[in-house]
């Protein structure tokens, strides 16, 4: 039975802490991701995501955060033209917006692209005012057509050094010295893990020394980015406790969709998809078919993750709720 909007009822508010959610539960927590609408758009499928959603009590949302694109347009004397473009905005006032309609604390993200460390100490002060008390912190991808990350003059060149400054706050210590009687903030922070290994890193032993620096700098806990094979997390965590990390590490899930997914997500996330898993999708003859492939083995992987005791299940929904929901229905 869907709630209708606005009537679902939590006793959480914005600033219950993504760790104390984790800390006081019994079993594993149920969170999303939503992705905020193409500029012009409408926030009302964000809603709708949320309310197909509300009753398997989830206990945060997260919203994502899109650096600005380059596209390039041929003017009429035939030379190109360089735009930068921000082509998903709005992830402070969506995730305001969110929190007002249905009461669940949201988790919006914050990135190193495309921000100085003012106008990061800026957006800080507005989500304080606003009433988040959790951010997660990412260093973000590089612009599109970049091979590289390159960040603002007088930015962050990595996530770390975004923790800092967070942390920093929550202490109370802006970016001017000079300023007097400041108020701390108090943020919970993410960060991103990777049970595949980032990309960028030549081996999984560089990319964890960087996961714990990022936890050393005051992370309170660790969201994976997408995997198929659970033995792939399970080796992962095992590498980061070896390492001396002890926060929570919550496993991120995101089932596959469409008949391109099982080409373009290893290309977008470097991420392996098993040989199983391919052939069930090539036996598909409809998209709905393959919907139906990727909620059968997301929802046996989530099965076996809440057996293992993971903090949370957190699941990649694009803002689309209908596979994510038959999926939450067998595992909640």
């Amino acid at each position: 039975m869907q709630v209708p909007y606005g009537q679902y009822i939590n006793k959480k508010n914005n600033r219950m802490k993504v760790i104390d959610s984790i800390r006081k539960a019994k079993t594993p927590l149920f969170t999303f991701e939503l992705l905020p609408p193409k500029k012009g758009g409408k926030i009302d499928n964000l809603y709708q995501t949320v309310n197909d959603l509300v009753e398997f009590e989830p206990s945060y949302i997260n919203v994502t955060y899109h650096q600005h694109e380059i596209e390039y347009y041929e003017r009429g004397d035939g030379l190109m033209e360089k735009k930068v473009v921000q082509k998903r905005p709005g992830t402070i006032s969506i995730s305001s917006a969110l929190y007002n309609k249905f009461k669940i604390p949201v988790v919006p993200h914050l990135i190193c692209g495309g921000f100085t460390k003012e106008e990061t100490e800026d957006a800080l002060i507005d989500l304080n005012f606003l009433g988040f008390n959790n951010i997660l912190a990412l260093r973000g991808d590089p612009v599109s057509g970049q091979k590289r990350f390159k960040p603002e003059p007088g930015g962050h060149v990595h996530a770390n050094e975004l923790v800092s400054q967070i942390v920093q706050m929550n202490r109370g210590q802006y970016l001017n010295p000079n300023l007097k009687n400041t108020t701390a903030s108090d943020f919970c922070v993410g960060v991103a893990g990777y049970p595949e290994k980032h990309y960028e890193s030549p081996n999984m032993e560089t990319d964890i020394y960087w996961l714990k620096k990022k936890v050393e700098a005051g992370a309170d806990y660790i969201v994976t980015q997408m995997f198929f094979d659970n033995a792939k997390y399970f080796h992962f965590v095992e590498k980061c406790r070896e390492a001396g990390i002890q926060v929570p590490i919550i496993p991120g899930l995101k089932p596959i969709s469409t008949f391109k997914d099982i080409d373009m997500i290893p290309r977008a996330f470097y991420i392996d998809i098993p040989n199983e898993l391919c052939q069930e999708v090539g036996k598909c003859k409809t998209r709905e078919q393959v919907r139906q492939v990727g909620v059968e083995w997301t929802a046996q992987q989530a099965m076996e993750l809440k057996r293992y005791g993971v903090p949370a299940l957190h699941f990649f929904t694009l803002s689309q709720s209908d596979n994510i929901r038959k999926i939450a229905a067998r595992v909640f």
